[in-house]
């Protein structure tokens, strides 16, 4: 017996605040985080007592949330994990965040490494869900969501 599967994809326009494509499973907070004491640059894991994402693993994961939250320290926290592979494959806010661009933009000029930052509504993603993110012919990000 064969099952169809009905496949949602769900595309939304983006700002990028560094540009960048990437895909991974969404990482969905309603909370902001900081990078500074909320994350551990070695191995990627949420280190925040006070966050709800306590224990779970940014690494590799679409980390969907409002903003950033914290010290300008969060740049080089940001940075840190990008060089050691610990990072997020890509970070999507609902507002631009200037201390985890500079983390990212820092990244990528130190160590030619990228990871995507981008500016787009957030509704409708939840957890687990795969993201992509693209760059569109026009430069701007293109977030495109696939659920079953």
């Amino acid at each position: 017996m064969t099952r169809s599967i009905e496949v949602k994809v769900v595309e939304r326009a983006g700002t990028f605040q560094l540009a960048g494509a990437a895909e991974g499973e969404a990482l969905v907070f309603s909370q902001p985080l900081s990078f500074w004491g909320g994350i551990d640059a070695e191995t990627g894991d949420i280190t925040d007592r006070s966050h709800p994402g306590l224990g779970q693993n940014v690494s590799g994961k679409i980390l969907v949330m409002p903003s950033g939250r914290g010290s300008s320290s969060s740049s080089s926290v940001l940075a840190e994990a990008i060089r050691r592979g610990t990072a997020p494959a890509g970070i999507l806010l609902e507002r631009p965040d200037p201390i985890l661009a500079v983390g990212a933009i820092v990244a990528e000029f130190l160590y030619a490494m990228s990871m995507p930052l981008v500016v787009c509504g957030i509704s409708e993603i939840v957890s687990g869900d795969r993201i992509a993110i693209d760059v569109g012919g026009d430069g701007g990000a293109i977030v495109r969501k696939v659920r079953k």
